[in-house]
């Protein structure tokens, strides 16, 4: 029997207290609250709580889908966490949800440890495991808390990054004669990792007195190597430029044009990257959400919680084509389709 998988349902969560651009102005001299919208797009960010981990967010978002969606967690037979935050080195945080939503110990589990590509590189890991048969209910879930490792002083990072959390399930369509989630393109480029890292606290650099030393840039960003340190210009660079080759390639390769889709769903990066790649590929506005300004950049979450803001307001109907574009920290990016 052939077997197809697709989305059947997502859900989000992100934590109660809010980090508005008022706040930001007050510390960021010169940074009025509508100059920081003018150059994000952001009106305000969700902040995890200080005892609150990415585990935890995956975790409530996680039961609200299943409340809202009338889904018993003994269904679930596998469980993906996308996190670049984990709640520990190891165990892997899946493993840790699993008991703690109540699933079942005959249930598969691992982290994913990517940034803002994530989500698209997670739905190709569990279009596999579906159609080969490995599982049959997967539970994807991404999340993340940026703001621990931002240094409060870095503007350049703390008026983009929000945290947050989403919870997809995947399952067979029960419709072999369809596809819901299509083919995939990928690419990495390792060379400008340095651009977008948290320099210490793995194995390569230990934390350590001299890691914590705080460094102050040209613009008056501090940050030091146990923080998010973010090239803005050298990451902007990259994404003009790679995505959109890699667009065009996916595009080529499923014999299509972007007035085939519906909708062409980006990782919400910020308002002015996401522009300037609708500019640049001449996509329509109405086919380009954009849906960051009342919780941030929300890295592999971005991209599922907008897909869920869009059944909300009910943009999408069943049938629609849509384009999945994920990119970021690595360098990495990843394309796919979907339908509903």
């Amino acid at each position: 029997m052939t077997l197809t998988a697709r989305i059947a349902h997502i859900s989000s969560y992100l934590p109660a207290k809010i980090l508005h651009n008022d706040e930001l102005a007050e510390i960021y001299d010169g940074w009025s609250a509508d100059k920081i919208y003018q150059k994000t797009g952001i009106v305000q960010r969700h902040i995890a709580a200080e005892d609150e981990t990415a585990g935890d967010l995956a975790q409530k978002a996680a039961q609200k889908l299943f409340t809202t969606h009338l889904i018993s967690p003994k269904d679930i037979d596998f469980i993906i966490f996308c996190t670049q935050t984990p709640d520990y080195f190891l165990p892997t945080t899946a493993c840790l949800l699993q008991t703690r939503l109540g699933i079942s110990t005959n249930a598969g589990a691992f982290d994913l440890n990517l940034g803002c590509s994530g989500f698209v590189y997670g739905l190709s890991v569990a279009k596999g495991l579906i159609e080969t048969g490995a599982a049959h209910k997967i539970l994807f879930l991404t999340g993340d808390t940026y703001s621990k490792i931002i240094h409060p002083l870095d503007k350049s990072v703390r008026t983009l990054f929000g945290d947050g959390a989403t919870a997809t399930l995947i399952e067979d369509s029960g419709q072999p004669e369809k596809e819901f989630i299509g083919s995939f393109l990928f690419g990495t480029d390792g060379a400008g990792a340095h651009n977008l890292i948290v320099e210490a606290g793995g194995f390569r650099l230990s934390n350590s007195l001299v890691t914590a030393q705080e460094i102050q840039d040209q613009s008056g960003n501090v940050h030091s190597q146990n923080h998010l340190l973010m090239n803005g210009s050298e990451v902007m660079t990259f994404t003009l430029s790679s995505i959109s080759k890699a667009l065009k390639k996916f595009l080529s390769k499923v014999d299509s044009d972007i007035s085939d889709f519906d909708y062409v769903v980006m990782h919400q990066a910020n308002r002015f990257i996401l522009e300037a790649l609708r500019k640049k590929l001449n996509i329509p506005e109405p086919k380009f959400p954009i849906f960051l300004e009342n919780c941030g950049n929300i890295t592999s979450s971005s991209i599922p919680l907008t897909l869920e803001s869009m059944f909300d307001k009910n943009f999408i109907k069943p049938g629609d084509r849509l384009l999945l574009v994920g990119f970021g920290v690595g360098y990495s990016w990843a394309v796919t389709e979907i339908r509903f």
